[in-house]
């Protein structure tokens, strides 16, 4: 049987053809660059999110060929004998760097580089890209949910919507973004991520009537508590959740409806009857665009769940892993050479590149920069590049609340336009300093 743990057959098959006729040509054994980065953004996209840095770190530290795992691609004939006997010795011994978690990323941004054989980075590949172009789809979205929402909490709430691996993967970018909470407890339990819920129409509609149905809530969990307003009819499902918990109700959620209209109406009854404190939560197919639609409405906080964890529109980042760099020869001391794609819509840029963020004298970034050799530091310089690997150890491994203060700190420094739900430009240009 396969380790469940083993992270290594999250890969494309030609990975492994490549690695075999690379080991049969003697190349498998070159110094490489490989760089992840994405040719343009998401339409109406200002920035990108980087997320999925501390999943990434983990798949590799699981990446490895166990007997069951060789067993497999022996006996499916995917790869011949020596393949098989270098995969069954298979440990990452390069090296590697990447933008911080939560950082924003631009055009061109190689938000992740990785150095080594051709043998151990090509393998890296699909899994790099699987993790990543999920990740940064999601906290790019959960992003521009959190700017539009102005303050009030959010609550991702996607979870039967998507796969359910990839429904935990979602709460945590959504978490690194800025999300307040999320209703999947495996999410909770691997990241530490605060939970919420309380019940769904199915509760109301099975007791014999939804006075029954707020009195046992109410009993189990507490005047505290959020009912669920609408299954029948607000106004009528607020009177009642009053009469049973007065003005010391936590909440009501709206789940379908004129939600700006209903707000305004559920606000008006709760203080009209002392319940001041009592919070307005909505869901129901929110998108950023909804949620900033509310921005005016008496709404307390938000719920999302459909286009959260599908990228809103844009379920993946488009990120790319090519190679852009190699040795015409086998030893560490090998010069590297840039090595480019001409294809027509899908170049890329050859050669190792490090990157900084420009900041204006008030802290405010002016432009991505993409040298071609290590800067040294510059003044209003923010490198952007930290080392997560070295020499196969990792290095960079940091907590979820570091991504997230992270993404903070990035958000602020971009430009008011970074902000915009319309089309239009990246926020900030993406400049190529060929020294």
């Amino acid at each position: 049987m396969t380790d469940p743990w083993s992270s290594a057959l999250l890969t494309d098959r030609y990975e492994l053809t490549m690695l075999q006729g690379a080991l049969r040509s003697g190349a498998a054994h070159r110094r490489t660059v490989f760089e992840m980065f994405a040719r343009r953004l998401p339409e109406a996209r200002r920035y990108g999110v980087v997320a999925g840095t501390g999943r990434f770190l983990d798949a590799l530290e699981r990446f490895r060929f166990d007997t069951g795992t060789l067993d497999y691609l022996a006996d499916a004939g995917i790869v011949d004998d020596p393949t098989l006997e270098w995969l069954a010795g298979y440990r990452f011994s390069g090296d590697v760097w990447g933008y911080g978690e939560g950082d924003c990323y631009f055009p061109g941004s190689p938000i992740l580089v990785v150095e080594a054989s051709f043998a151990e980075a090509v393998l890296l590949e699909t899994v790099a890209l699987s993790i990543y172009n999920h990740d940064c789809a999601i906290a790019s979205a959960a992003s521009r949910m959190v700017t539009a929402a102005a303050g009030r909490p959010l609550i991702e709430m996607g979870s039967r919507r998507t796969h359910e691996m990839a429904a935990v993967a979602a709460a945590r970018a959504a978490y690194v973004a800025g999300f307040d909470t999320t209703s999947n407890l495996a999410a909770g339990r691997a990241y530490s991520i605060p939970t919420a819920g309380t019940s769904a129409h199915a509760f109301v509609l099975l007791h014999d009537s939804e006075r029954h149905a707020f009195a046992a809530q109410l009993a189990a969990l507490g005047p505290g508590t959020t009912l669920l307003v609408d299954t029948y009819d607000v106004v009528r499902a607020v009177r009642t959740g009053i009469e049973l918990a007065g003005d010391r109700l936590g909440g009501v959620r709206i789940d379908s409806g004129d939600l700006s209209v209903l707000a305004g109406e559920v606000r008006k009854l709760l203080d009209e009857n002392g319940a001041h404190d009592t919070r307005i939560v909505v869901t129901g197919d929110l998108d950023e665009h909804a949620i900033q639609a509310l921005a005016i409405a008496p709404v307390d906080g938000y719920g999302v769940g459909t286009a959260l964890v599908t990228g809103s529109g844009a379920p993946t980042a488009s990120l790319v892993y090519k190679l852009v760099a190699r040795a015409h020869g086998a030893g560490p001391d090998v010069p590297l050479s840039p090595v480019a794609k001409r294809s027509v819509g899908k170049p890329s840029k050859g050669g190792r590149k490090w990157s900084t963020r420009r900041l204006a004298d008030q802290g405010t970034a002016t432009a991505e920069l993409v040298y071609d050799r290590e800067p040294e530091p510059a003044p209003h310089e923010r490198p952007l590049l930290h080392r997560l690997v070295a020499a196969g150890e990792i290095v960079g491994r940091e907590p979820l609340e570091a991504a997230r203060d992270r993404h903070r700190m990035a958000l602020a420094e971009l430009p008011i336009t970074a902000q915009q739900m319309s089309r239009g430009e990246p926020a900030i240009p993406t400049l190529f300093d060929q020294g």
